[in-house]
């Protein structure tokens, strides 16, 4: 018995160093470039079907989910690919149904919208942060896998992932936003107070998983303290969650442009004021 649990130990410690391993950039690069021609052949697929996809991104505040969804969004078009970010509820938006703000923004056929942060927001930080009272919360938690599965019956696919780093990681990426000029917007003050609750929101995010995994809309855990990883295998896990198929393409020609309204069209914007060219 004790060989074997040495066994299953130097299993787990080979899995942890392999996923330490950072993916070189080049490779990272070529797949990512692979994954998101896959994207382009989704995007063609969800229109000719008129398919409604609804994917979910949540995680410990600094684990990667924007740069996920960038990559997501890079190369496909944002009227099919809707990303969806909501503020902070105004006063009104604060005395309607909770769900309403989040279901005004539900995807049409044909759409695929990334919810940034979502209705999971209740399980989240209103809970931690005392946003929203205990009956609110508890109410959020037994409507919520039942307002999923009408969604799911009523045929949109949903696709829901929460994305984890060590406090470790948190702590480094948040320290390193703090000197970087591109990216000292990101640390907000819900951020930095996120950290002192660290504990609050693991006990949060236990208490959401064990009241809304459900087998038709189950989480699906990244781990993030990896970037270039968490985006393979997300990206990767996405195109592996629908069934889509490469759409038959009609071969285009370019047409030239018609010589008989030819004139010096350059000229024209001889006396126009240019940019200055400064590179």
């Amino acid at each position: 018995m004790a060989k074997k649990d040495n066994k299953s130990e130097e299993r787990q410690l080979d899995k942890r160093k392999s996923s330490e391993r950072k993916v070189e950039r080049n490779l990272y690069e070529e797949t990512l470039f692979g994954l998101q021609a896959e994207l382009v052949k989704l995007q063609e697929w969800v229109v000719a079907r008129g398919e409604r996809v609804i994917v979910i991104f949540e995680g410990r505040d600094a684990a990667g989910k924007g740069g996920v969804i960038k990559r997501i969004t890079e190369r496909v078009s944002p009227r099919i690919f809707r990303v969806v970010a909501l503020p902070a509820p105004t006063e009104r938006e604060k005395s309607q149904y909770y769900l309403q703000r989040y279901v005004s923004n539900l995807p049409a056929g044909g759409e695929i919208v990334l919810f940034d942060r979502s209705w999971y927001n209740r399980a989240g930080v209103e809970r931690v942060m005392s946003f929203c009272s205990e009956k609110q919360y508890r109410q959020f938690l037994a409507s919520c896998p039942l307002f999923e599965k009408s969604l799911v019956d009523e045929g949109f696919r949903l696709i829901k992932y929460w994305f984890d780093i060590s406090s470790d990681e948190q702590e480094r990426r948040m320290q390193a936003r703090k000197s970087d000029p591109c990216k000292v917007w990101k640390l907000s003050p819900m951020d930095l107070t996120s950290r002192r609750h660290w504990y609050d929101y693991s006990r949060a995010r236990d208490d959401m998983f064990a009241a809304t995994d459900t087998t038709h809309a189950p989480w699906n855990v990244v781990r993030a303290d990896d970037k270039r990883r968490a985006r393979l295998n997300c990206i990767s896990h996405l195109l592996n969650s629908i069934p889509y198929e490469a759409t038959p393409r009609k071969k285009v020609r370019l047409p030239k442009p018609d010589s008989a309204e030819a004139f010096d069209d350059l000229a024209t914007l001889a006396s126009r004021r240019f940019v200055p060219e400064l590179f």
